[in-house]
């Protein structure tokens, strides 16, 4: 045991050392949490933190004291963990074949063949199996998370039309909104007094922003949502698309306003507007059209993502499926599955350069990749058709903005489940 406590101390102290020293403090590894079956090394946690700090530095955002960011780091690791389990469990399975395809594409993404990029790594520090294995688990659990969130969605006929009918559509087809969110969870069997302190905490928070606090430093260190590291920005939505919890308050508040916190069986809300946009006007002409999405992640840069969009659309070009791409590639939830099909639109629910671009695809043709707030889109205009938007039109969007919706609320609730349920015992 000391000899494993000696490993994660050494490890830790490393947090600051170049990328250079990887392969040393591996000799020196040892075990900072227990998961269940399983074990998050300190190896794991270095490498996490390294990455996180040069994301933060390339976006300007301010760094958080080391220990609140190995804190949420540790977090963020232990429910990729748990993912992990869940999907051997379930025995999902990304082969060969297609990995080796993933792979590839992050080669020619750095324009190098593969040996090339192998040496690149190496030269690096990197382990060329180690960054194999990065992938599948992503792959992995984007793949889980599709298959048991969408299994926990049902939108009926009722809420559709409740939406139709709701002050969001008309929001939802004007406005955007970009939200900052921090979540505090508390136990839902914890005592008064430690329901009291959390409350105590969002008071502090809440009074600090409206002071003039940075939102994205607050968001990292103390919120417990997948968005933290974030710095809490759940990017541009219409109103029909935020988190029903808060949606009713973002329509009523200004940009750089702080709501007070929202209280909810085991969690505390603390929610800012951080900007509004106008989507423009709604038109009468539609297209059917289908899309590939994909993002960049902490293990697919900007130009690696970019490229994979690239030789997703010549493959498109190539007579490639687009459904089975759609499948195989697209990181849409709402999409994927369905062989990215968005249906039949006018546009004005997509972002700007998602809608300019659909406006200017011929019909039957490929878009070339394009980027917007959400990651790298190619997109295909199947038909084009003029008219008012019809009721079948109308329910379609609406049962997008629902299922989207209840995707991200979802995902984050069961995450907190499979968490709450999990055995983990911290050894930091």
């Amino acid at each position: 045991m000391a000899a494993r406590m000696l490993g994660w101390v050494v490890a830790l102290g490393m947090l600051a050392v170049s990328g250079s020293a990887v392969a040393d403090y591996r000799e020196l590894d040892g075990i900072v949490a227990i998961v269940d079956d399983d074990v998050v090394l300190a190896s794991e946690l270095v490498e996490r933190v390294d990455a996180i700090r040069k994301s933060l530095k390339a976006n300007n955002t301010p760094m958080p004291p080391d220990n609140i960011l190995v804190s949420q780091v540790l977090e963020r690791l232990i429910i990729e963990n748990l993912q992990l389990q869940q999907a051997d469990r379930r025995g999902i399975e990304i082969d060969d074949e297609m990995l080796t395809r993933a792979v590839l594409q992050f080669a020619e993404g750095n324009k190098m063949t593969l040996e090339q990029f192998q040496a690149a790594l190496a030269r690096d520090g990197m382990s060329y199996l180690a960054f194999r294995e990065d992938i599948r688990k992503e792959m992995l659990i984007t793949r889980l998370q599709r298959g048991i969130v969408n299994r926990r969605i049902s939108v009926s006929d009722q809420e559709i039309k409740d939406l139709l009918s709701s002050p969001f559509y008309k929001e939802m087809l004007s406005d955007e909104f970009r939200v900052g969110h921090i979540l505090l969870t508390v136990a839902q069997d914890a005592k008064e007094d430690v329901l009291q302190s959390a409350l105590a905490k969002a008071d502090e928070l809440v009074k600090s922003l409206r002071d003039g606090a940075d939102f994205k430093q607050l968001a990292i260190a103390n919120s417990s949502a997948s968005s933290a590291l974030e710095g809490g920005d759940l990017g541009w939505r219409r109103a029909a698309e935020l988190p029903s919890l808060f949606a009713e308050q973002v329509i009523e508040m200004k940009a750089g306003e702080v709501a007070d916190p929202i209280v909810t069986q085991g969690s505390i809300h603390i929610i800012k507007l951080l900007e509004q946009r106008g989507a423009g006007a709604q038109q009468v002409n539609q297209a059917k059209v289908r899309h590939v999405l994909v993002k960049p992640s902490a293990i697919r840069t900007e130009e690696q993502t970019e490229a994979l969009a690239w030789k997703i659309y010549e493959e498109l070009l190539n007579k490639g499926d687009f459904e089975k791409l759609a499948a195989e590639h697209s990181e849409d939830p709402g999409t994927a599955l369905i062989g990215g099909d968005l249906g039949w639109t006018d546009g004005q629910e997509f972002v700007p350069v998602f809608k300019d671009t659909l406006n200017n695809t011929r019909t039957g043709e490929f878009s070339k990749p394009f980027r917007s707030d959400f990651g790298w889109h190619v997109l295909q205009v199947q038909e084009r058709r003029q008219q008012d938007q019809s009721q079948e039109a109308r329910e379609q969007m609406a049962m997008s903005v629902l299922h989207q919706r209840r995707f991200n609320e979802e995902l984050e609730a069961w995450q907190k489940e499979i968490r709450d349920e999990a055995f983990v015992e911290i050894r930091i």
